[in-house]
C-alpha cells in the first residue's frame, strides 16, 4: 500500500472574532487589541451582546464561555480570603481615626447620613469599573486590564472620535491622579508613625497604669519628628522589596489584627456612659461641611487597590461578592466609629480620636497597634504606584539588570515619599512649634474636674515658664 502524503501542518494565523469581521494576518499581538478598538467596523457598546451595563449576575454567567478570561492555578494569585484582607487594610488607615471631628464638622444627623451616601456612590463606581474591565478582558481577549487601559480603550469606543484620536491622554492622566494619590497616602504613612512615636515617647514619664484620671503631663522632648521619620525609611524599604501581593497578604493579616485590637479598645472606651446627645447640632454649619467632606473622601483610601486586587485574584469571578460584603463592612466600621466618637466627646473632640483617650498605657498601647497596622498598609498602597512606573524602567534595561532596576527604583519612590513628608512637616509644623511650649495637656475625658480651672491654668503657666528656663539653659 502507498504511503499517503503527509498533511500540511496548519499555520498559525490570527483571526479577529467574526462579530468585527477584521482580518489581522499581519498585525502583531501587541497591538491587535489597540486596532480592534480603533476599527470603525467594530461594534460600540450598544451592539455588544455584553455590556458594562448589565447586571452582575449576567455578567458572572458569561464567564464561562469560550472566550471569558479566567486565572486558575497562578503560582502568583491570591486566594478570595486574601484578596478580602487586602480590601479591608486598604480601605482602614489613617482617615478612620478622624471621622469623629468630621462627623462634628456634618452634624449627628447629616453626618452619618452623608457617610452611607458616599459609602454607596463609591461602592457603586467601583463596581462599574470592574464590569468594564471584565468587558474589555473579554473582547479583547486579554487576561486583565489596569486603570489607565480601562480608561484608553473606553474612550477608543467612544462615538466621538476626537475622543479615539486621544484615548492614550485618558490613559496617562488616571495613571498620574493614581501616582499621586498613592505616594500621598505614603506620605501621610510617615507622618502619622513618627508623629505617633513620638508622642508616646515624650509622655512615657507621665504615663500610668491609672486610666480613669484626666492629668497633665510634662513631655520630655526628645529627638525632632523627622529623625523619626529618618528611623523608619530602612524599615519601610526593606518592606515595599516584597513584590508579591501574596506574600503581602501575610503582612496585612498582621496589620488587620493589629488595627482590630486596638478599634476594639477604642470602642470598648467610647460606648460607655455616653452623654446625652440632645446638645449636639442635627445639622452643623454649610461653612464646615467642606472640611466634613474632604476627611470622608480620605478615609476611603482603597479606591486605587480594586483593580490590582481583582487582576491578582485565581478566580476573578468572585470578586464582585468579595468588594460588596467588605466595602459594606467598611462603611459601617466608618459610621458606627464617626457617631460614637463625636456622640462621646462632643465639642471636645480632636483631630484624631486617639488624642482624646486617657493618658495611661492601656491606651497609649492603641497608638502603637495601629501604628504597626499602618507600618504594613505603607507596602499596600505603595504597590499600586509601583506597577506603574517600574514596568517603564525596567522596559528599557536588558534581561539581567531587570531585577536591580525594580528594586532601585522602589528604593528611590520610597525616599521620595521620605522627603516629601519632611519637607511638608517642616512647612506646616514649624510655625506652630515657634510659639508652642514643651507640655501637654491630655484631651477631657470622664474627668469630674471643671476643664477651665484657676489652679490648672496656673500650673499650666508654671509649667510653661520652667520648661522655657530648661531649654534656655540647654
Amino acid at each position: 500500500m502507498a504511503a499517503s502524503a503527509p498533511e500540511p501542518t496548519p499555520s498559525l494565523e490570527l483571526t479577529a472574532p467574526t462579530t468585527g469581521g477584521l482580518s489581522t494576518d499581519s498585525v502583531s499581538p501587541a497591538t491587535m487589541s489597540t486596532q480592534r478598538l480603533r476599527n470603525e467596523d467594530y461594534p460600540d457598546y450598544s451592539s455588544t451582546d455584553v455590556s458594562p451595563e448589565e447586571s452582575p449576575s449576567e455578567g458572572l454567567n458569561n464567564f464561562s464561555s469560550s472566550g471569558s478570561y479566567q486565572r486558575f492555578g497562578e503560582s502568583s494569585s491570591t486566594t478570595w480570603f486574601q484578596t478580602l484582607i487586602h480590601l479591608l487594610k486598604g480601605n482602614i488607615g489613617t482617615g478612620l481615626l478622624g471621622l469623629p471631628l468630621a462627623v462634628k464638622n456634618a452634624g449627628i444627623l447629616m453626618g452619618p447620613l452623608s457617610l452611607l451616601v458616599i459609602g454607596i456612590v463609591a461602592v457603586h463606581c467601583m463596581g462599574i469599573l470592574v464590569k468594564c474591565a471584565h468587558h474589555f478582558c473579554r473582547r479583547l481577549n486579554k487576561p486583565f486590564v489596569d486603570y489607565g487601559e480601562t480608561v484608553m480603550y473606553g474612550l477608543e469606543s467612544s462615538p466621538s472620535s476626537w475622543l479615539r484620536n486621544h484615548a492614550h491622554w485618558g490613559r496617562h492622566i488616571v495613571d498620574f491622579f493614581l501616582i499621586v494619590t498613592q505616594l500621598g497616602f505614603c506620605c501621610v504613612y510617615f507622618v502619622f508613625l513618627a508623629d505617633n512615636f513620638k508622642q508616646v515617647i515624650e509622655a512615657a514619664n507621665g504615663t500610668t497604669n491609672n486610666c480613669n484620671n484626666n492629668e497633665t503631663v510634662i513631655l520630655t522632648p526628645t529627638m525632632d519628628s523627622r529623625l523619626y521619620m529618618l528611623t523608619f525609611l530602612p524599615f519601610l524599604v526593606l518592606l515595599v522589596l516584597i513584590r508579591n501581593l501574596r506574600v503581602l497578604s501575610v503582612f496585612s493579616l498582621l496589620a488587620n489584627i493589629s488595627m482590630v485590637v486596638s478599634l476594639v479598645m477604642i470602642y470598648q472606651f467610647i460606648v460607655q456612659r455616653i452623654p446625652n446627645p440632645s446638645r449636639l447640632p442635627l445639622v452643623a454649619s454649610w461653612k464646615t461641611y467642606p472640611l466634613f467632606f474632604g476627611t470622608a473622601i480620605f478615609a476611603f483610601e482603597g479606591i486605587g487597590m480594586v483593580l490590582p486586587l481583582e487582576n491578582k485574584m485565581k478566580d476573578p469571578r468572585k470578586f464582585p461578592v468579595i468588594l460588596y460584603v467588605g466595602m459594606a463592612m467598611i462603611t459601617a466600621l466608618y459610621i458606627s466609629l464617626g457617631c460614637l466618637g463625636y456622640l462621646q466627646f462632643g465639642a471636645d473632640i480632636q483631630g484624631s480620636i486617639t488624642l482624646n483617650l486617657p493618658n495611661c498605657w492601656l491606651y497609649q498601647s492603641v497608638k502603637l497597634l495601629y501604628s504597626v497596622g499602618i507600618f504594613f498598609t505603607y507596602a499596600l498602597q505603595f504597590y499600586v504606584p509601583a506597577e506603574i512606573i517600574i514596568p517603564f524602567f525596567v522596559a528599557r534595561v536588558p534581561e539581567q539588570w531587570r531585577l536591580v532596576v525594580d528594586l532601585f527604583v522602589r528604593t528611590l519612590l520610597v525616599c521620595l515619599t521620605w522627603s516629601l513628608a519632611v519637607t511638608n512637616l517642616r512647612i506646616t509644623v514649624r510655625p506652630i512649634k515657634e510659639g508652642s511650649s514643651a507640655e501637654f495637656r491630655c484631651p477631657l475625658t470622664r474627668s469630674s474636674s471643671p476643664p477651665h480651672r484657676q489652679d490648672d491654668l496656673s500650673l499650666l503657666t508654671n509649667s510653661r515658664h520652667g520648661s522655657l528656663r530648661n531649654l534656655a539653659k540647654a
